[in-house]
């Protein structure tokens, strides 16, 4: 167990002399405390400095080093791992008023940013000049050098890959202040280790992100969706892996059942997915985007699409191609999260990734353990790269019982997960809620090898501590 000092007036003092912005006592926001997912602990920091450069973070860094002071950093947080809750007090870094745009170099296809800006702000900007950002994680709001922290992933992966493929270099601050840079803007490299990689998915246990240099393409010319809806959900996903057989490339294909349907339409108050076809009520889903060079190119990827998914049981192919199409269907799809969090007062999670030629094995195996443990389960995902998001929920239990039989569930959820060759986290990360999950699927020696890493990166291990691989 590592020791960590208190906060005392003098050390405040310090912090005060080297930012202009720092919060204690009343001044601190109690969301400070937690991430998006409160289950996985409420711990008030004893401190905020809420930075607005890399030198400020780097100041700041000097003084906590010093004393031996534990350190988070924070964006948004919208985290749902418990990434960014300050389980040892201490300071909280947050970054997100870090987030100006700084540049875009076009011959290189690159956009430098501070880590603070937002994934949709991004995004947004990209359309606007006739590029695309293409990671595509669910929560828009969310901080970019947080999605670089958790290598998040979105509905896009299938085709365009996670954020990890997308970032070229990065600023980082290192636990005793000192200022570095992993990374170039060339997209190829094979010059020693990859401090870069190492620093993507570490949930600032390594370093701390302030800038980044992101990969952008040019915008497809064209895209369209497709609804496509199935009279269950072992036919929906035993179509998906016939999709790359005929040499077809969409840019997402999400499933979904009709129980999350509708509880978002509910949420969202309008009705965008068809609930019966042919006189037959319809049980899942599959929502298909594709882009293509050209109208033309567009219309032929829709055509065989549509065969495929005849060919594989499809009960009807519903084609969204015009703005506010499109958006009413990936909005209802985007506002799935939310839409349990409004109904459901005790929920867990888990983004489990699996062979995707296993979903439809899986989902049936996850239903009837949650229904043998007493807890409503509900499933959907990214079908195309085999991330599963399961949420555990019950409305009826003590939180004590629901702790007991939510961990009763991963236990059993994530060994069938590691026995068909899947992993804890497809894309939210591990934090400090599924360290348990990831020692017992990669081993103690992988470990032990993650946290040697840690030691050398920081080796009073006062950035974000008790997270990933720093056992307690």
């Amino acid at each position: 167990m590592e020791s960590y000092n208190t906060l005392n007036q003098e050390i405040i003092d310090e912090l005060r002399a080297v930012s202009d912005h720092v919060l204690v006592g009343s001044a601190i926001n109690p969301d400070y405390a937690k991430d998006e997912m409160p289950i996985y602990g409420t711990h008030m920091p004893d401190l905020v400095v809420q930075a607005y450069s890399t030198q400020e973070v780097s100041d700041v860094m000097k003084v906590c080093y010093k004393h031996s002071i534990p350190v988070t950093a924070r964006g948004a947080g919208t985290g749902l791992a418990g990434g960014a809750v300050p389980i040892f007090g201490g300071v909280i870094l947050d970054i997100s008023p870090m987030n100006h745009v700084l540049g875009y170099d076009l011959e290189n296809f690159v956009v430098n940013v501070e880590a603070g800006v937002l994934l949709k702000d991004l995004q947004d900007d990209c359309i606007t000049k006739g590029l695309m950002y293409p990671p595509d994680p669910g929560m828009k709001y969310a901080c970019l050098g947080g999605n670089v922290a958790t290598n998040a992933g979105g509905m896009r992966a299938v085709k365009y890959g996670t954020t990890r493929d997308y970032v070229r270099a990065m600023t980082v601050v290192l636990a005793n202040g000192e200022i570095t840079h992993f990374g170039a803007t060339v997209s190829k490299t094979s010059s020693g280790y990859s401090l870069l990689n190492l620093m993507i998915g570490s949930e600032g246990t390594l370093g701390i992100i302030t800038e980044l240099t992101l990969k952008i393409i040019p915008a497809p010319k064209a895209t369209a969706s497709i609804i496509v809806p199935f009279k269950d959900l072992k036919t929906a996903l035993s179509a998906v892996p016939k999709f790359k057989m005929a040499h077809l490339d969409p840019q997402a294909i999400e499933f979904m059942e009709t129980d999350i349907v509708d509880m978002t339409e509910r949420f969202i108050g309008r009705s965008v997915f068809p609930k019966q076809c042919n006189g037959e009520d319809i049980h899942s889903y599959l929502l298909i985007t594709l882009d293509g060079s050209s109208d033309e190119d567009l219309d032929e990827q829709i055509d065989q699409f549509s065969k495929v998914c005849f060919d594989n049981q499809a009960m009807e192919v519903f084609i969204a191609e015009t703005p506010s199409q499109i958006s009413n269907a990936w909005a209802a799809r985007s506002a799935f999260y939310e839409a349990i969090t409004d109904e459901i007062k005790m929920l867990d999670e888990c983004d489990v990734v699996i062979p995707v030629n296993k979903i439809a094995e899986f989902i049936p195996f996850v239903n009837e353990i949650g229904a043998e443990l007493g807890l409503d389960i509900t499933c959907y995902g990214h079908a195309g790269d085999g991330n599963i998001h399961i949420y555990q929920c019950s409305n009826t239990m003590s939180p004590e019982e629901f702790e007991e039989c939510n961990n009763k569930f991963f236990d059993v959820i994530y060994a069938k997960a590691v026995e068909y060759g899947g992993e804890v986290s497809g894309e939210h990360g591990i934090g400090n809620a599924k360290m348990k999950y990831l020692e017992e699927s990669i081993g103690k020696t992988n470990v032990d090898l993650m946290e040697g890493i840690k030691r050398v990166f920081d080796p009073k291990m006062i950035l974000n501590p008790g997270k990933v691989c720093h056992r307690l």
